[in-house]
């Protein structure tokens, strides 16, 4: 019998122009409880989870694939609806939220209902390839399938960041694409409002 677990909140991605990019899941609402994790990839390609708990760790270390998993503090902040504060480990990221481009736009027409099933998440990932070069359905680590109902979008503004004290650099496009796994997020620096539905074999 199949097993699906919802992952409901938001994912944020951005590349630094020092070549280290970043993916922040932050998610008010799933199995695991109310977490944030970061996955991150330096400019040599390591990849390094960060997570709040060891359940954390093992459930998303399980579902992506990563070089080095460390358990840390994972502390998001959002003083306002336009700024992203995150603590976690050696990484410090301030993030400004930018304009709702025409994709976002789309996004929002679906009703949240509808967006969120794995059925309709299915139709819209041959146009979603086509369009944006991502997946919005696919196999993951250890037999599991993933869905990615996306509901909205912004585009970033501005992002400093820094990792063991040494700035990161300017807002860049997440170049050369993360390599997690089947989960990506878009090239230009984004945060989506996401509900992830995992299938588990």
């Amino acid at each position: 019998m199949t097993t699906r677990l919802r992952f409901d909140g938001w994912i944020l991605g951005t590349g630094t122009t020092s070549g280290t990019r970043v993916v922040l899941g932050h998610w008010p609402s799933s199995p695991l409880g109310a977490f944030s994790d970061v996955m991150v990839q330096r400019p040599d390609g390591h990849r390094v989870l960060l997570a709040p708990s060891e359940e954390v760790a093992e459930f998303v270390g399980s579902t992506y694939t990563f070089d080095e998993v460390r358990l840390t503090g994972v502390e998001v902040a959002r003083p306002d609806e336009r700024t992203w504060s995150l603590h976690a480990g050696p990484l410090r990221l301030t993030a400004r939220v930018g304009r709702r481009p025409a994709l976002g736009l789309l996004l929002r027409a679906v009703p949240a209902p509808l967006a969120r099933t794995p059925a309709w998440v299915g139709l819209l990932d041959p146009p979603a390839r086509l369009l944006t070069g991502l997946r919005t359905t696919g196999s993951a680590g250890n037999g599991r399938t993933e869905h990615y109902g996306v509901q909205d979008l912004h585009r970033l503004a501005a992002v400093e960041a820094g990792w063991d004290g040494e700035p990161l650099g300017d807002l860049a496009p997440v170049r050369p694409p993360v390599t997690f796994g089947f989960g990506s997020v878009p090239p230009e620096p984004s945060v989506v409002r996401v509900t992830t539905t995992v299938r588990l074999p």
